[in-house]
């Protein structure tokens, strides 16, 4: 039987993902037919923050979904509720009490607490060691959720937010960049952070978010840094759907399993095409990609191949301009 890992969990609808017991700071589940993914921040006592640790789970945990070729949708939430206080949280952010001068640190980093006037001292050993392996002096501090907000930007499947509580800061920002988002009526609040922090997001938690719901409406939530509750995300277009707190999972699923009903090449060309909008020439490049994929199953791209193998002129006399 499946562990229950949240109040909102429901074990008979998920097995535990292969090689995910390791985790520590997630919990990685699969449907019982394989074909919806179910991706959850497991630290609820800290509002279901994140530290360098939680972001290498998150990373490795949804690359096996994006190679996972069963899997069609996505469902990123977080466990609940707290066992302090009975709060609930999707994700409150980047843990503060472990960022240093250059990113958020791994628990076997030095301190990143630091008094107002710091020694020469303190200063360096607040730093990598000049001395240091390169890959130790990369790996001391990240940022590396950001890598995080591309691989579900650019993951070829639907990834849905289930929202049970607070997205604030880098969670806000991770709202924004999944496809779509379920929230909690009761429990879900938002609020960017940043600003209150002495931090920004100043891509897609910012500049795609003013995309979505407008300009004003981004700039009021980041400069004010006011929280707001599902019903103001919804209005604004940050949520798809507000639904009774018990019923957010259980919609998250019905939601999933909808789009599972649709074409696996029709939606993942969809995704890439509102991409592209807004992602530039690497957007362009994503969705050029998928499109000569879907060329070569053509036979007047398998004409074109032939001709070159066999060292002759290719005969494309069978195939119109299209109109």
């Amino acid at each position: 039987m499946t562990q229950q890992v949240s109040e909102l969990f429901d074990p008979a609808e998920w097995e535990v993902a292969p090689d995910a017991e390791g985790y520590t700071d997630i919990t990685a589940h699969l449907s019982r037919d394989g074909r919806i993914a179910r991706v959850a921040f497991d630290r609820p006592e800290v509002r279901n923050a994140f530290r360098p640790h939680t972001v290498d789970e998150l990373s490795d945990a949804l690359e096996r979904v994006r190679v996972n070729p069963r899997v069609g949708a996505v469902l990123l939430t977080g466990n609940g509720p707290s066992p302090k206080d009975g709060g609930w949280a999707f994700c409150s952010g980047g843990d503060q009490r472990i960022r240093g001068r250059d990113g958020y640190r791994y628990s076997d980093d030095a301190d990143p607490a630091e008094k107002a006037k710091p020694s020469s001292q303190d200063a360096m050993r607040s730093q990598p060691h000049a001395g240091a392996q390169p890959a130790a002096r990369a790996r001391a501090a990240r940022l590396h959720i950001l890598e995080v907000q591309r691989l579900i930007r650019f993951m070829p499947k639907v990834v849905i937010a289930l929202v049970p509580g607070w997205a604030a800061g880098g969670g806000h920002s991770l709202n924004v960049v999944c496809d779509l988002t379920i929230a909690s009526r009761e429990h879900a609040r938002f609020k960017q952070t940043d600003a209150d922090v002495g931090s920004f997001d100043a891509g897609y938690g910012s500049a795609y978010f003013a995309r979505q719901v407008g300009q004003k409406n981004a700039r009021e939530i980041f400069f004010l840094a006011r929280e707001y509750d599902a019903d103001r995300a919804r209005e604004i277009g940050a949520v798809n759907e507000v639904v009774p707190h018990e019923e957010l999972e259980r919609t998250g699923i019905e939601w999933a399993r909808e789009i599972l009903g649709k074409s696996p090449t029709a939606i993942r060309m969809l995704k890439y095409a509102m991409n592209a909008v807004d992602d530039g020439i690497a957007g362009q490049q994503i969705f050029a990609g998928e499109a000569t994929r879907l060329a070569y199953g053509t036979d007047e791209a398998v004409e074109g191949r032939d001709s070159f193998l066999e060292k002759r002129e290719p005969d494309w006399s069978p195939f119109p301009y299209s109109y």
